[in-house]
Parts: structure tokens; C-alpha cells; sequence
């Protein structure tokens, strides 16, 4: 009599435990959607730059940036627009393999929305407060005015602050290696060149290893915890 099972070993109509060996590329990426709608936008947009004359590329990179200009006279389109422009469509494979090393790994593993607050919190926060730096640096007459409207774009903050809380994903004493040369890669940089984008990487990683308490977290629902019996109880 045939089995009324599935070649993994699950009755018909259910996915086999850890998900479906079969489609496993499915799989990933239906187990991070936040990582990969991210990475799809910024493919479409790296395609328009791509295809873009030079005056209109020019035009949405300013456009979209989030330098002291944008930020205030249109401070939400820019914070939000410039987390899905590249400035070099060239470097999207790179990103691509960035974003499945650090964004989709974080995102398995707290789940969408602590992921999602990670990264919004980092790009903000990295954002406003690099600009600042800017915005002093120029009244203190330390940069030029045109400081103000340099193109600045990217994804790079929201990657720092997954490197960042990815330290607390891995084993002791992994762990501590990957932390060492997290923080040797974002702060050498910072020292030796003192940009302000140094410093908004800087800064990102800092709040992705601040959130560590968002790692602690109690069993996902329909996993109860099973509550320890003393000695001898039945």
C-alpha cells in the first residue's frame, strides 16, 4: 500500500520540519521579507540610475539625499529616500551579498519588526546626528557650504547596525573574534579619515550592539514553556 507521506516525511498538504527542502531558495528568502523587499526596491532604483541621463541621475541622487539641504526642507522624504538609493549601481551585487551575510540572518532570528527597528533606528539616529557634525563644521568655517548638499545616500548604516547586533547571534568565543574585527573595520576608518560618514557607521554599530535587549525576548507563541518541577513532584 503506497505511504500517505511526503518524500520528508510529512503527511500531504504539510511542510516537512525545517521548512521546504525542496525550494529552499523560496524558503530564505520568505524567512527574511523585510531584507529582501529592501533589496528589490533598491535594485529597481539602482536600474533607474543605470538607465538615467547624467542630469536626471544627478538630479534624483540630490533629490533623494539626506544632506543638510534635504533634511531641512524635506526631512522625512529624505531620511526615508536615501535608505533605498546606491550611489553606484555597480556596487549593488555587493550589497546584495551584504544584505543576505547581515540583514537576513538578523531578521530570521529577532523577527521583522525588532530587525526593522534596529535598522530604522540606526539610520535615523546616524543620519541626524553625522549631519550635525556637518552643520557645525561649517559655521566653524572647518568644511565648505557646499558640505550641505553633497550627495549622501546609501545603505551602509542600516548594515553596520546589523553587523552590530549580529555579535550576540554568535558563540562564545566566535563571538568576541567577530566583535574584534567589527569594531577594528567601522572605527579604524573613523580614526584615521574622521569622516562623517566614519562616524555615522560609528555610530550605527554602536546602536545595533545597544540593542542587545531586544536578543532577549520570550518564546515565539505556540512554543509555552514548560514549567520546571521541584523534586518529587509528579
Amino acid at each position: 500500500m503506497p505511504s500517505k507521506t511526503s518524500p520528508g516525511g510529512a503527511p500531504p498538504g504539510e511542510t516537512p520540519p525545517g521548512g521546504e527542502p525542496s525550494r529552499p531558495i523560496r524558503s530564505w528568502v520568505c524567512s527574511s521579507p523585510g531584507t529582501h523587499v529592501w533589496l528589490a526596491v533598491i535594485a529597481i532604483t539602482s536600474l533607474v540610475i543605470a538607465l538615467a541621463p547624467h542630469g536626471l541621475e544627478t538630479y534624483l541622487l540630490h533629490r533623494n539625499s539626506s544632506n543638510l539641504h534635504q533634511l531641512a526642507h524635506h526631512p522625512m522624504r529624505a531620511l526615508l529616500g536615501s535608505a533605498f538609493w546606491i550611489e553606484d549601481p555597480a556596487d549593488l551585487l555587493l550589497y546584495a551579498v551584504l544584505f543576505e551575510v547581515f540583514h537576513a540572518p538578523v531578521e530570521r532570528w529577532l523577527g521583522t519588526p525588532k530587525w526593522l527597528f534596529t535598522v530604522a533606528t540606526a539610520h535615523i539616529a546616524a543620519t541626524l546626528i553625522s549631519q550635525q557634525v556637518v552643520l557645525v563644521a561649517i559655521r566653524l568655517h572647518d568644511v565648505p557650504r557646499s558640505m550641505a548638499h553633497v550627495v549622501d545616500i546609501g545603505v551602509s548604516y542600516g548594515l553596520a547596525a546589523s553587523a552590530g547586533i549580529l555579535t550576540y547571534r554568535l558563540p562564545n568565543p566566535w563571538r568576541w573574534f567577530y566583535l574584534a574585527a567589527v569594531l577594528a573595520f567601522f572605527l579604524v576608518p573613523l580614526a584615521a579619515d574622521r569622516t562623517y560618514t566614519d562616524l555615522g557607521h560609528a555610530i550605527s554599530l554602536v546602536i545595533g550592539l545597544a540593542c542587545y535587549p531586544l536578543t532577549r525576548c520570550p518564546p515565539p507563541p505556540g512554543k509555552p514553556v514548560v514549567p520546571e518541577h521541584p523534586p518529587g513532584a509528579h
